[in-house]
């Protein structure tokens, strides 16, 4: 199968290269070339525009950073619907709104092509090594055809159903994982005030009930100070507002959402919202005047797990 993969960032192009590395015929695209050159060095085909890349493969990839990029990538005037039809599929791998992905959905379908949205979670230090997890919405028949390639991608792959279905899932964990993300901050902040040393206080919490993926990886890039994680404060506003308007056209009323919205509001006003989103910490850390680092801690984080085969994850029925 020949691949095209639009959108070389910073989880797209781990999962570019986690293909490459696996022998995919790959082809690339994005919108800055100095993004593709590494690819190119290794054996990856250039496209000059999404319509050529619809031409010259069989399946193509998008990763890319807010609907309105997806939605440019595919009607744009040399877009992937000009050239989409029998035969080919398009793979949504972006954080959108279900909604909007639907839409894209039928018109991909339209031209005759197949679509599938298959969102990743886990981490973008999980995409490189193909340990991370990937929901993937759309027929079983087209899941059947993409699971080889997902099982690449990724090691747990979940058929969440329709279209629409696997965005909404994504942009749930989103949510909770931010949620998260504040009561970290919260609960490190008021342990530093209280007196308590920020090792033992990781620790306190890693080998606990207040455990979580989220401590046990942005936890440490606060207390190392990089608060690199590869996600930014505009992304993270951008998928829990999706979280609050999925709760609001169903009638919903939330009440930790729109403080949640709030907070990343400001903080996007206050710090910028290419701000690594585990600054979420200044909040707490300014009025305070406290300094929530500690010795011995990674300034990134790495996959440190064997990289395995993906596999299909089956909801337990009955």
């Amino acid at each position: 199968m020949k691949i095209g993969f639009i959108g070389l960032g910073n989880v797209g192009g781990k999962l570019a290269g986690n293909l490459l590395q696996n022998g995919a015929n790959l082809t690339v695209r994005d919108l800055d070339p100095a993004q593709a050159q590494p690819f190119l060095d290794q054996g990856a085909g250039w496209a000059d525009s999404p319509a050529k890349l619809v031409k010259d493969t069989d399946l193509v990839i998008t990763c890319l950073p807010s609907p309105a990029a997806s939605s440019a990538v595919m009607e744009g005037d040399d877009g992937l619907l000009t050239t989409l039809g029998p035969g080919k599929i398009w793979a949504e791998m972006s954080t959108t709104d279900a909604g909007e992905m639907t839409r894209l959905a039928k018109r991909v379908e339209a031209t005759g092509a197949r679509a599938i949205e298959c969102p990743v979670s886990g981490g973008c230090h999980r995409a490189a090594t193909g340990n991370i997890s990937i929901f993937a919405g759309c027929d079983r028949d087209t899941f059947d055809a993409m699971l080889p390639v997902l099982t690449i991608l990724g090691r747990r792959v979940l058929h969440t159903g329709p279209i629409g279905s696997a965005s909404v899932l994504k942009v749930m964990t989103n949510y909770l994982a931010t949620i998260n993300l504040v009561s970290l901050a919260e609960a490190l902040t008021t342990m530093k005030a209280a007196g308590l040393d920020l090792a033992t206080t990781y620790e306190a919490i890693r080998i606990s009930s207040g455990n979580s993926f989220v401590h046990e990886t942005e936890s440490q890039v606060i207390l190392n100070g990089s608060r690199d994680i590869n996600f930014t404060m505009d992304l993270v506003l951008k998928d829990i507002g999706l979280f609050q308007s999925i709760a609001d056209s169903h009638d919903v009323p939330l009440t930790l959402s729109p403080t949640l919205v709030d907070i990343f509001k400001d903080a996007n006003a206050t710090y910028g919202p290419r701000e690594f989103s585990p600054n979420i910490i200044k909040r707490y850390e300014d009025p305070t005047g406290l300094d929530i680092r500690a010795p011995g801690f990674p300034a990134e984080i790495l996959d440190d797990e064997p990289s395995e085969q993906g596999y299909e994850v089956r909801p337990k029925r009955g």
